[in-house]
């Protein structure tokens, strides 16, 4: 059964046009994709991404269960930091990339991808150790993404009382119009922005109110809602992994230039790590690349990668990089001795395309700090 969130029938109404993604039907795009992407990036837009999951993890063992199924380290962090890491199978391939939000100690709120809701809460019941409670609470939230460089200024104007807003990667909560909300400065488009997770059920949490409130509040600062193609396409630029693509069952974070995200030094010993370590001393057999066409073409997802008429990989994302005007994207390549400005061929419906690596990211964003 395809899923929905609660603002569909409002984004209906606002014109939206949607796609299944992970099981649910979500806005693809309101308007158009490119002018959604470039009001993100000059201004700000708005993302009903209410469809990604929400786990608790509470009890006195918390942090150090936490840390035996993630390849980060969540006990060097503070209260109300959030961490990001990939959970690993035992071979070291993936089993999902997370957020983790730290309250204490003995609450601790993962953060998943829509489409691993399920087979993420399997996955960690199956390796429960020690005095913990694993409850999938994602019934329980509508999360809005308010992105862009305009965000800050917008959600000053409906907080309920002046405060210190939330550093990167650092989470709160207050009040927005009257309602009790988790606020974070995080997001998926590689510019400044926050996530507003509204707590349900509540008497007075108005999902509805909520987001025609933040659209009111910035109408004068150029925001607008954008849906899951402006999404992909900013997160594209900034080179930020896609489960499914840049990452999966198949795929080693230390091969999706992760390899700052696993801590094989940490106290606790952890899901994978004896794979990813044995991978990291016999050396690397494939690595994430960034590339640009230099002919005319635009590269997806699964095509195949040549260089010198030898298949060295494939694409894991491609299409339009709208803020650099190029056709680009992610590629997975068993050559590990590939350089920038290298040329490689990317097939396009049977057609060897030309391409050179680049720098990663595409496109880079200073984070308030």
């Amino acid at each position: 059964m395809v899923k929905r969130t609660p603002l569909y029938s409002l984004q209906k109404e606002l014109g939206a046009k949607f796609t299944s993604f992970g099981g649910w039907e979500l806005p693809v795009l309101y308007t158009d994709i490119l002018k959604e992407h470039n009001a993100v990036r000059s201004n700000a837009g708005l993302f009903d991404v209410s469809h990604m999951g929400e786990i608790l993890i509470s009890g006195e063992d918390a942090v150090p269960f936490v840390n035996k199924i993630i390849t980060n380290d969540v006990s060097a962090i503070p209260q109300n930091k959030i961490l990001y890491s990939p959970m690993c199978y035992e071979d070291g391939t993936v089993v999902d990339d997370i957020l983790i939000y730290k309250f204490s100690e003995g609450k601790l709120l993962l953060i998943v991808n829509a489409g691993n809701i399920e087979k993420d809460e399997a996955w960690i019941n199956k390796h429960i150790t020690g005095n913990v409670k694993v409850e999938n609470i994602s019934d329980r939230f509508v999360l809005f993404a308010l992105q862009g460089p305009k965000s800050e200024e917008i959600l000053k104007d409906i907080l309920d009382e002046e405060i210190e807003l939330p550093s990167f990667y650092w989470f709160i909560e207050t009040k927005i119009l009257g309602m009790k909300v988790l606020l974070s400065r995080t997001g998926y488009t590689g510019e400044d922005g926050f996530e507003i997770y509204l707590y349900l059920p509540n008497s007075c949490a108005d999902y509805e109110k909520l987001w025609n409130g933040i659209l009111d509040a910035g109408k004068d600062s150029g925001l607008v809602p954008a849906g899951l193609g402006a999404r992909d396409t900013l997160r594209l630029e900034a080179a930020l992994p896609l489960y499914g693509h840049e990452l999966s069952d198949s795929i080693l974070p230390i091969e999706a230039r992760l390899r700052s995200f696993v801590k094989l030094d940490k106290k606790e010993d952890f899901v994978g790590k004896t794979a990813l370590n044995n991978q990291l001393e016999q050396g690397l057999k494939r690595k994430l690349y960034g590339f640009e066409m230099t002919d005319r073409a635009i590269p997806r997802n699964g095509y195949d990668v040549t260089k010198d008429g030898k298949r060295i990989g494939y694409v894991t994302s491609g299409g339009l990089l709208p803020t650099l005007g190029k056709n680009g994207g992610l590629l997975l390549s068993e050559d590990l001795t590939l350089e920038n400005d290298d040329v490689v061929e990317i097939i396009v419906r049977q057609r060897a395309c030309k391409a050179k690596i680049v720098p990663l990211p595409f496109y880079k964003k200073k984070y308030k700090k």
